[in-house]
């Protein structure tokens, strides 16, 4: 009965050394890693709409929009050149995070998709420049729609084989970001 007093004691001291330890590698590393959070979202920012040269963040709120997190107004020598928009849709297997730019014209000069759960090898491919290029030049004239396979329309993109979820998730939020951005530009 001791041994299994004095066991219990030694396995409760090791795990409070072990959340001690943990907690103070997690205060040390959070602000780093937000860091690298926000780097990451600059450059999203700027590969999807690189011919703005700063950013502005804009108040938004569309309760029909929810998937819109944020947006940014991307300008040029002070001129608004367009918006990059952050959406998180949901796919398979969690949030997906997406950044999407859209000039003032209407049309995605990028997407980029971020953060994500997805499957690896099937759903992470919504990642891959051969995906997030079937966005580019789509407009907000029209929402964009995914089909299985075949030579796509103007406002169609092929899903990933084996990934049609995840592909319905990223396009929805390239078309919620679209709305977004036509709603500001019209203000």
């Amino acid at each position: 009965m001791r041994d299994y007093i004095r066991l219990t004691g030694i396995l409760v001291l090791v795990c409070l050394i072990a959340a001690t330890l943990l907690g103070f590698t997690n205060s040390f590393t959070s602000g780093k890693i937000q860091e690298q959070i926000a780097k990451a979202n600059d450059e999203a920012r700027q590969t999807v709409l690189p011919v703005a040269t700063e950013f502005n963040k804009v108040e938004y709120s569309n309760p029909s929009l929810a998937m819109v997190d944020e947006i940014y107004e991307g300008k040029s020598n002070g001129e608004l050149v367009g918006y990059a928009v952050k959406v998180t849709s949901k796919g398979y297997a969690g949030p997906i995070e997406i950044i999407v730019g859209v000039d003032i014209n209407g049309i995605v000069q990028g997407i980029s998709v971020g953060n994500n759960t997805e499957t690896p090898g099937l759903g992470k491919n919504a990642a891959n420049p051969q995906f997030e290029g079937q966005y580019q030049e789509k407009t907000w004239d029209s929402d964009i729609a995914v089909i299985k396979n075949g030579t796509p329309k103007e406002n169609e993109v092929v899903a990933i084989a084996g990934a049609t979820i995840t592909s319905n998730a990223v396009t929805v939020g390239v078309n919620q970001a679209m709305a977004a951005a036509n709603e500001l530009s019209n203000k």
